[in-house]
């Protein structure tokens, strides 16, 4: 028992560097999926040196090859499947409370993207003050290939992206560079990976939370990288043009108009996509990046924990599970989505994923909070 509990906790390595917080999320085989655990960790953490005046800016890394590359999905079906949807829904309410102490956070926080970042790991850093991209940065929203749909306060991140470039990135899962993550926004800063020893160095020896001077420090180590010849950001004429549509069905039917004029492999690539994904996912997925276009990150969060509760209850759709199985256990990328088509998915039932969950058992995400906190303008400027 002894030996499981320090093993848990060594999934969340803390190194005290003067008035700085260094935290590496340890769990490399797994990609450093969250788990539960970790969650709570830190939780726990950010939750004690917001309160901790010797404590003035926190970094976040992870070990290996990945930042993070979301929940872990296993851990979450195992849980759906032997406790009840509650069970599952514990982790998202976790995981969201954590996403609303980041994005509402008194101290800067430093997130150093230096791999993969997916799901749950953006959650994890794009709430956060400073995002630095390196050229090993992954970043992507995979959900709607699970039949998921962009959570973690997606809907208020992705929305905030130039144009309607955040309903692209969303839908498709679409998967962007360092280069392409400093263009768009999802990262404030792009350091080459050599020179991330040197900056967290630079940032562990201040004694200063003061946002402008840990900016200009990270702007010593920063570049500003050029997008390749192909990258997607390039096509913002034809993203806006098609994913600005009202509905899934008229985005795709603006992309195969464009496939006609332009005989191009990526727009045929971004209709199939579209259209191996789950139906409901796409439906529901607009739905709340629109949504949230309007909202601060706290109410996003609220609407997307009861999204997620309808998703988990499998009322209207059992799609997540299918593309749990397809995706990640069988692995035999052929999910069977039900509703199969998207005319199947009516307004009237994508509304249900917007209500109330009307059960004894269900509540709202219950958000902690901020008001003893002298929050900086960054942050009032999100709520």
């Amino acid at each position: 028992m002894a030996s499981s509990v320090s093993s848990q906790h060594d999934q969340v390595l803390v190194e005290v560097k003067s008035f700085a917080r260094v935290l590496t999320l340890n769990r490399p085989k797994q990609l450093n999926a969250l788990s539960l655990h970790m969650i709570s960790r830190l939780l726990e953490l950010f939750l004690a040196y917001e309160e901790d005046p010797n404590v003035k800016l926190v970094i976040l890394k992870g070990k290996g090859r990945a930042f993070c590359t979301g929940g872990d999905v296993a851990a979450v079906v195992h849980d759906l499947r032997t406790g009840g949807w509650r069970a599952g829904a514990n982790h998202f309410m976790k995981g969201y409370t954590l996403n609303y102490l980041m994005a509402t956070y008194s101290k800067p926080q430093v997130s150093l993207l230096n791999g993969i970042v997916m799901g749950g790991g953006n959650g994890a850093s794009m709430h956060g003050r400073f995002r630095v991209a390196t050229e090993n940065s992954l970043f992507a929203m995979p959900e709607t290939a699970v039949g998921l749909f962009p959570d973690v306060g997606a809907s208020y991140f992705l929305s905030r992206l130039p144009g309607f470039f955040g309903e692209y990135v969303g839908l498709t899962g679409a998967r962007l560079d360092g280069a392409e993550m400093l263009a768009c926004g999802l990262a404030t800063h792009f350091v080459p990976s050599a020179k991330l020893p040197m900056l967290e160095a630079a940032l562990c020896a201040i004694d200063s939370g003061d946002p402008e001077i840990i900016s200009s420090i990270i702007g010593r180590y920063s570049e500003q990288p050029s997008l390749k010849e192909q990258s997607v950001y390039n096509r913002l004429d034809v993203i806006d043009r098609c994913f600005s549509q009202k509905t899934v069905e008229e985005i795709l039917s603006a992309l195969e108009r464009e496939v006609v004029d332009r005989r191009d492999r990526w727009i045929s690539a971004t209709i199939q996509t579209l259209k191996r994904a789950s139906p409901t996912s796409l439906k529901i997925s607009l739905r709340s990046i629109r949504v949230g276009r309007f909202q601060g990150v706290g109410p996003c969060l609220v609407r997307e924990y009861r999204m997620v509760c309808h998703v988990l209850r499998g009322e209207f759709s059992n799609d997540f599970l299918e593309g749990y199985r397809a995706i990640l256990l069988d692995k035999d990328k052929n999910p069977k989505w039900e509703p199969s088509k998207l005319e199947l998915v009516t307004d009237t039932k994508v509304d249900r994923y917007f209500s109330k969950v009307n059960n004894e058992d269900g509540e709202d995400l219950k958000l902690p909070v901020r008001s003893k906190f002298k929050l900086p303008s960054y942050v009032v400027a999100k709520l």
